[in-house]
């Protein structure tokens, strides 16, 4: 009687081929949080997004974000990069040119990258405690 579940796993098989065949098509969208400094007056979204924009690189090139679909958006508090699914965009890249633009405003100090799930990142402050600041890492 292995029938029932061999089934049930040729069923969920097919559903996952469907859905990445239809993520295939769709885009991925990577968000930076920014909203913890941006209430302080610390960071400006716009000036951010430009940065993002002057040097994300799509195979090796920066400027080619119009010729790749690549959309980079803001609100009052976060930016969203929307990237077709199947350019395997780089979420670390982000991640590092945050750290960077971090940098280049002197906030490195104050604020770290944190992935807040999957495709998030959230800038935050440096928990500053007795913990000598390894606790933070935990509550991820």
């Amino acid at each position: 009687g292995e029938g029932p579940l061999v089934m049930l796993c040729l069923s969920h098989f097919s559903r996952i081929l469907s859905e990445q065949v239809k993520a295939k098509k769709s885009t991925v969208k990577f968000v930076i949080d920014c909203t913890q400094p941006v209430e302080d007056k610390v960071l400006d979204v716009a000036s951010f997004e430009k940065y993002l924009h002057d040097r994300i690189k799509i195979g090796g090139k920066t400027g080619a974000l119009a010729a790749s679909n690549v959309v980079i958006s803001r609100d009052r508090t976060k930016l969203t990069v929307a990237s077709p699914a199947e350019l395997g965009f780089s979420k670390r890249q982000l991640k590092y040119l945050s750290k960077r633009y971090l940098k280049k405003q002197q906030l490195r100090d104050y604020l770290r990258v944190v992935a807040a799930s999957k495709n998030s990142y959230e800038l935050r402050y440096f928990s500053i405690s007795a913990g000598d600041g390894e606790e933070d890492e935990i509550d991820e």
